[in-house]
């Protein structure tokens, strides 16, 4: 991304942490909680909850992380995509939605997340969503039954409404 991440907010880290009594076994929704501020788990807050809880190391922080596939180390867009590829969405068409909304969005090499910051894109195996397949979710908004016509529309019309 072109912007900087900005500098964790150790004050809210400790509320947090305070907030889930620093036990260890809230490891999880404590993660989840940051995630849900940042975006994303920042490496250095990562370090700073596995010195703040007694019974963890940042290690064991970094690897509860890269374990669960709902936490992301990378920075998210103002918008988070997701496509559903699971067997329902699949054979209804889930692989031309993608590829659509990766060229309306301009991802390329790989990546996840615009340049700008504006849009975060990937694929899920399942939104429990198969009797509206293909599905699509933009920030928790469904979008059923989709074809990549209308996911360019839908993100025409986002990008109309960021102008």
């Amino acid at each position: 991304m072109t912007t900087s991440t900005p500098p964790i907010d150790t004050g809210k880290l400790d509320e947090i942490i305070r907030q889930f009594e620093g036990k260890k076994t809230n490891l999880i929704a404590i993660l989840q909680k940051v995630q849900e501020i940042y975006k994303y788990l920042p490496e250095d807050a990562m370090t700073y909850i596995g010195s703040r809880i007694d019974g963890i190391s940042p290690a064991t922080v970094f690897g509860v992380a890269t374990f669960y596939a709902q936490f992301s180390l990378e920075p998210k867009g103002k918008y988070e995509i997701k496509v559903c590829d699971g067997t329902a969405c699949h054979v209804r068409g889930s692989m031309p939605v993608l590829d659509a909304v990766k060229r309306k969005i301009n991802l390329k090499n790989g990546k996840m997340t615009t340049e700008n910051g504006m849009f975060s894109l990937e694929t899920v195996s399942c939104l429990g969503a198969c009797s509206l397949a293909p599905a699509m979710v933009i920030n928790g908004k469904i979008y059923p039954k989709m074809t990549a016509a209308a996911a360019e529309i839908v993100i025409d019309t986002i990008l109309k409404e960021n102008v």
